[in-house]
């Protein structure tokens, strides 16, 4: 299911000159899982999790304050580069991420079919688009992208990731001309790269300024090109699953893998992509069930969620200016 973002939120934001922060929101007490979260606590190891730390009470900050030369953020790089060797591993640290990836995918395959017109049964619907994977890992979304027909380019800022990936798609040749390089977004900005489609799933929580790393995108979408960015709401529920849940209790990512300050709600995202040029058409939620162990989409946008925007043409931006 997909919720179309009404145009009245997008003007509104679009027309905001607040910085981009989240507001402060009240004591959150003691969060209680959400049900579609809620496991046996004997799925976790026997010996009791360390204590999870407290949702901040001020203003999470976004740096939005002035323009930084890049959004990476070497922490951020520091603690993917130390679970780098485990992408491929289904039960390892991204078990998450290979069981959303279909659902992912899902969406990706129908707002882009959407799009750019394309029949979204054919068995290559993305032929001939150039399409890039920002933040791409060990290439778990480049290859079956790639596999859609899109001429697939992945980057990523851990050099241990890219050698991976490169290793991976190399043993189907359906995936091998996939071009992985070790780069950010803002240098390939720097080339005057331009792709039909950027996707970048689950990084814009991990970067320094989201607000650049927005406008890094934009400038790597063609006019009236596709942008696709996923990530989790910075909420209570999102608090008590994602980051209670999955790190400290079901063990399904590294403790720290998240911080709740750095999350952004889907208002903060809308907003910075209108200010990167970007119109946001579609968002969908992600529902995991625990008894299939499957995700599927939803329109509850509460804890994971995925967006669709499109790129303003240069003749609609000079217009409105």
């Amino acid at each position: 299911m997909l919720r179309r973002v009404a145009p009245s939120l997008r003007r509104s934001l679009a027309s905001s000159t607040a910085p981009l922060r989240g507001a402060r929101l009240p004591d959150p007490g003691v969060p209680s899982p959400h049900a579609q979260w809620r496991l046996c606590a004997s799925a976790s190891s026997s010996s009791p999790p360390p204590p999870p730390p407290s949702p901040p009470q001020g203003p999470p900050r976004h740096g939005a304050g002035g323009s930084a030369a890049s959004s990476l953020n070497p922490a951020e790089v520091a603690k993917f580069a130390a679970i780098a060797e485990t992408w491929w591993d289904s039960q390892g640290p991204f078990k998450p991420l290979h069981l959303m990836n279909p659902t992912r995918l899902s969406f990706i395959r129908s707002t882009l079919c959407r799009h750019f017109r394309r029949d979204p049964y054919l068995a290559k619907p993305l032929e001939g688009l150039k399409v890039i994977d920002v933040g791409c890992g060990g290439g778990i979304l480049s290859e079956p992208l790639a596999r859609m027909g899109a001429t697939v380019t992945g980057i990523d800022a851990v050099d241990r990731n890219i050698k991976i990936a490169h290793i991976h798609a190399a043993s189907d040749p359906t995936t091998a001309s996939i071009e992985y390089c070790c780069t950010t977004a803002e240098d390939l900005v720097k080339e005057n790269k331009q792709f039909d489609a950027v996707i970048s799933l689950e990084v814009i929580e991990h970067v320094a300024n989201p607000l650049e790393f927005c406008k890094s995108l934009s400038a790597l979408t063609v006019p009236n090109g596709a942008t696709v960015i996923s990530t989790i709401n910075r909420s209570m529920r999102a608090y008590a699953t994602a980051i209670v849940g999955a790190e400290y209790i079901l063990r399904w990512l590294p403790i720290g893998t998240h911080e709740w300050s750095k999350l952004v709600t889907p208002e903060e995202l809308v907003l910075a992509l209108q200010r990167a040029s970007i119109s946001v058409q579609e968002m969908a939620g992600f529902v995991y069930n625990p008894l299939t162990g499957q995700w599927s989409l939803s329109d509850d946008i509460s804890i994971n969620y995925i967006a669709y925007g499109v790129k303003k043409s240069e003749t609609a931006s000079t217009m409105s200016q």
